[in-house]
């Protein structure tokens, strides 16, 4: 990696994310739900194609669906099986999706999702996982999405580079080795924000991946990405969505804490958790803003100067093994097709913006998220995160 170029990791994270965007905001769309902002105040419920009603589940995307509900069948799986997923299992019960239940003839999920919830006993690694009514309007939803996301770029992109994408993380992929999860997984406060390895978790699961010709760009580009952070943490004492989104941006001189989500591309509680393990391990000071204006201001200690700074050398090493391993070529037309289509343009606007804000009653065309939408709409290489920062909330990511 030369001095200047962009980090391998900064640009497989910006075309997954734009990917992931662009596929919640078609899911969003067209599936009945409620969040924060939308679908709270009104009915609880509403009535299916097939004249049921169905409850309406509190808004999560892609990750949720490829790192769990994706195996969730219709006779339901063990719980055991699937337990230690990276996805929020609990979340998926409190919003709707699921239930846990004792196998037998009692345990549908058809009655409310609050009967996962009733009783004393401790869920045991037999007890079934099975979809609500919600839960799958909500699969069905999600495989209606399969492939097209893919479509779209070949058609926007041009099927040659996409189709060099594909290939190249296909064979790096391959040469990773079978058993990452097919998205990046949640990751938590307590430790940072780092990734973990959850191939022996895969392994255990009641039906295999697919195939990596089977896969779409997504988990291509989530496989090949997961790799590389696994192998820059294992050296780094930061996690990488935290140093490559809220660390980078604080500057020697400092910077207002209001204005961190806007210059990371992560949300402000996404900033929020990063700036407290920053805090609380010494690498920030947050202190009154020094001009007086109200709010607060945080400047990088020595430390988080070094850890900063050092951000790009840790990568470069990775990328150099990479090089060694996969070869020189290989990694070369994986940057050759990123760096293309991150600067690709289409009628004077940036080619990657054309997939974002589709749809101007999605909650991403609100406040407080509308200034990110409109920095990303006008330069997405720019405004997108540099690393995926998906939280326990829904699996957003961009730490929604």
């Amino acid at each position: 990696m030369h001095v200047g170029d962009a980090m391998l990791s900064e640009m497989l994270s910006q075309l997954l994310v734009a990917y992931t965007i662009e596929y919640d905001d078609e899911f969003e769309h067209h599936l009945p739900h409620r969040t924060a902002s939308y679908g709270a105040g009104g009915p609880e419920r509403v009535v299916s194609s097939s004249g049921v009603p169905v409850g309406k589940p509190w808004l999560c995307l892609m990750a949720m669906w490829s790192n769990f509900m994706r195996y969730v069948t219709p006779e339901g799986v063990p719980l055991g099986a699937v337990q230690g997923m990276p996805a929020n299992l609990a979340g998926l019960q409190r919003w709707g999706y699921i239930v846990v239940r004792p196998p037998g003839p009692d345990g549908g999920a058809d009655q409310d999702r609050k009967s996962s919830e009733s009783g004393a006993a401790r869920p045991k690694a037999d007890w079934l996982v099975k979809a609500t009514r919600a839960g799958r309007l909500a699969q069905a939803g999600w495989r209606r999405l399969d492939g097209v996301i893919d479509r779209r770029w070949e058609q926007r992109f041009g099927a040659r580079v996409v189709g060099q994408l594909r290939e190249s993380l296909r064979v790096i992929a391959g040469q990773i080795g079978a058993g990452l999860p097919l998205y990046l997984p949640v990751v938590g406060y307590a430790d940072g924000m780092r990734s973990g390895d959850y191939r022996e978790v895969v392994r255990g699961l009641p039906e295999p991946l697919p195939a990596l010709v089977e896969l779409d760009l997504s988990a291509l580009m989530s496989a090949v990405l997961l790799a590389f952070t696994l192998e820059y943490e294992a050296t780094s004492k930061l996690s990488l969505p935290i140093s490559a989104n809220t660390l980078r941006v604080v500057g020697d001189d400092g910077v207002r804490v209001s204005d961190i989500p806007l210059l990371a591309g992560v949300s402000r509680e996404g900033v929020s958790s990063s700036l407290g393990f920053l805090e609380r391990h010494d690498y920030v000071e947050i202190g009154p803003d020094p001009s007086g204006r109200r709010g607060k201001f945080v400047r990088p200690t020595e430390r988080g100067r070094r850890a900063r700074d050092g951000r790009r050398r840790l990568a470069a090493r990775v990328e150099s093994g990479w090089v060694e391993r996969f070869g020189a070529g290989e990694v070369d037309r994986l940057r050759g097709a990123l760096d293309e289509m991150r600067h690709s343009r289409t009628d004077g606007r940036p080619t990657l913006a054309l997939g974002l804000g589709r749809y101007p009653d999605g909650w991403r065309s609100r406040a407080p998220y509308l200034a990110q939408t409109k920095a990303m709409l006008r330069d997405p290489a720019q405004a997108l995160p540099r690393h995926p920062m998906v939280l326990h909330r829904g699996g957003y990511p961009d730490g929604c």
